[in-house]
């Protein structure tokens, strides 16, 4: 498919994947499953894009300059790398710059067309001067501040299996930003920020549960803040058997979810940008899955449901 066919389906994302960060053998952070992920999309006929890189100035928008110097000269000390989870180099800068800049490039499409898609991103546990938990950037709050002028108001959708207490620490004082959090109530991080909305759901949680919920929460929050856009940190790692997990979502339930969470934004005439987000199935071909089940149904959505949205917000405005 032709990249401008597949943009008109909606079938079209960034990806980072030409930035290659080299991790010691069966380190537990599952790199392939971008690259994995990004080459099934290709055959399925998306068109890919390059992700472009985040600038430090937009970097320094949400993280602390000493901050910045000491992950941009590698110099982070080992308590901090510990916490980060990831060994520092000069690859994974590079990496997580560009992991940064999809995610605003993304936001960028989804306000020009209604939706955009990075095949990565969603690192939710950055802090405004610290890493952690595979997160060395904030790229949701990064791509808000970064398109602030043209987004006032943006919604954070956080349904990983892992509260989002970065993204909370960094809106707490931010009226611009709204954030929802669907998450493990056990589970990483054991001290949680406070979002705007949070949702601590027991081990074990299965489709029927959490789907109410969401169906429920999602339509609810896009009444109640009239966001000018939704940041979708879209983690698969609820899926039943992930090794971080403890939920029990079937690869059914997590694609409903996806639905859900698109079918609102787009009948409210909401641009939506997805973030990848965790997921980490001891079958890696499973969390891909997930991923690409989810992909699909939102590229659907967006194209029975925004053109509606469209059409009738150009009724609205004629009238």
């Amino acid at each position: 498919m032709a990249p401008s066919a597949a943009a008109a389906t909606g079938r079209s994302a960034f990806t980072p994947r030409h930035v290659v960060v080299p991790l010691p053998p069966g380190h537990r952070f599952p790199m392939t499953k971008y690259d994995r992920l990004a080459e099934r999309l290709e055959r399925d006929g998306w068109s890919l894009h390059r992700s472009p890189d985040a600038t430090w100035r937009q970097l320094a928008q949400v993280h602390a300059l000493p901050y910045l110097r000491a992950v941009q000269a590698c110099r982070l000390d080992s308590a901090a790398e510990r916490r980060l989870g990831l060994p520092q180099s000069a690859a994974l800068v590079r990496r997580s710059l560009a992991s940064t800049g999809g995610t605003v490039a993304a936001l960028a499409e989804a306000l020009k067309r209604g939706l955009g898609i990075h095949l990565a991103g969603g690192t939710h546990h950055a802090f405004a001067a610290s890493g952690e938990g595979f997160c060395l950037f904030n790229d949701l709050v990064v791509a808000a501040r970064s398109l602030r002028a043209r987004a006032p108001r943006v919604l954070v959708i956080d349904l990983d299996v892992h509260q989002g207490n970065g993204t909370a620490a960094l809106a707490a004082e931010d009226p611009s930003l709204v954030t929802y959090s669907v998450h493990g109530a056990r589970n990483y991080p054991f001290r949680k920020v406070a979002s705007d909305l949070d949702r601590a759901l027991p081990d074990g949680v299965d489709d029927d549960g959490y789907l109410a919920l969401i169906a429920h929460d999602v339509p609810w929050l896009l009444r109640r803040h009239a966001p000018d856009a939704v940041l979708y940190q879209a983690g698969v790692d609820v899926l039943a058997g992930d090794r971080y997990g403890r939920m029990a979502l079937s690869l059914e339930g997590v694609q409903a979810r996806d639905a859900l969470v698109a079918r609102a934004c787009f009948a409210a005439g909401v641009p939506l940008a997805y973030a990848l987000g965790g997921g980490y199935h001891p079958d890696i071909a499973l969390t891909v899955e997930a991923h690409r089940l989810g992909l699909e149904t939102i590229a659907a959505a967006w194209r029975e449901g925004w053109t509606v949205a469209a059409a009738v917000a150009d009724v609205a405005s004629v009238c």
